[in-house]
C-alpha cells in the first residue's frame, strides 16, 4: 500500500514530532492514501510558511506490516471515532497505546461540524449523520517508533506554487 505525507521538507526518515496543538489522533507521523489530500496539506503549509516549494513524500507500507502492529481502525465516522477525536483534541494529557490509527480526516467542513457538536448545536448522532454525507478522505497516524519502521520511503514529488 502507498501512503503520502505532505510537507515543506523531503522526509526520507519519518520522525515522531511533538506538536504544540492537539491533533485528531494524537502525536505522530500523519499520512493519507490520497495523493490529492497530501498535496492540499503541502499547499497549506507552503502558504503558512510563505515558501514556494513543498513535497508529497511517498511511502510504501508492506502488506503484512500493519497486521503486526496494534492498530485502531475507523473506516467510517462512528460514536467511538467522535469520542476518540474529541479526547485527542480536548485533553492535552490524553495518550493512547496504538501504533497506528486509521480513519477519516477532519478537514475544514468536518472541523465546522465538530465545532457545532462542541457547542451543543449538534448531538453525536446528528454529527455522525452529517459527516456521513461528506466524501471523507482518510488518514493514517503512525504513532510509535515501531510503527515508523513499517514505512519505506519511495520518493518526494515536488509541489510548486
Amino acid at each position: 500500500m502507498r501512503v503520502y505525507h505532505g510537507s515543506i521538507e523531503k522526509v526520507k526518515l519519518p520522525e515522531l514530532r511533538l506538536s504544540n496543538h492537539t491533533l485528531d489522533y494524537g502525536q505522530g507521523f500523519y499520512t493519507t492514501s490520497s495523493f490529492q489530500q497530501a498535496e492540499k496539506w503541502v499547499q497549506r503549509r507552503m502558504n503558512e510558511h510563505k515558501v514556494s516549494l513543498g513535497f508529497v513524500n511517498v511511502f510504501e507500507v508492506a502488506d503484512d506490516a500493519l497486521s503486526k502492529l496494534k492498530t485502531l481502525n475507523f473506516p467510517t465516522p462512528t460514536e467511538e471515532w467522535v469520542d476518540f477525536v474529541m479526547q485527542n483534541r480536548m485533553r492535552k494529557d490524553f495518550n493512547h497505546s496504538y501504533d497506528v490509527v486509521y480513519g477519516p480526516v477532519a478537514n475544514d467542513r468536518v472541523y465546522a461540524a465538530f465545532a457545532l457538536y462542541e457547542g451543543g448545536v449538534l448531538d453525536k448522532q446528528n454529527l455522525i449523520a452529517t459527516l456521513k454525507t461528506y466524501k471523507l478522505v482518510d488518514q493514517y497516524l503512525f504513532h510509535t517508533e515501531v510503527a515508523l519502521q513499517a514505512l519505506s520511503f519511495i520518493e518526494a514529488k515536488e509541489i510548486r506554487k
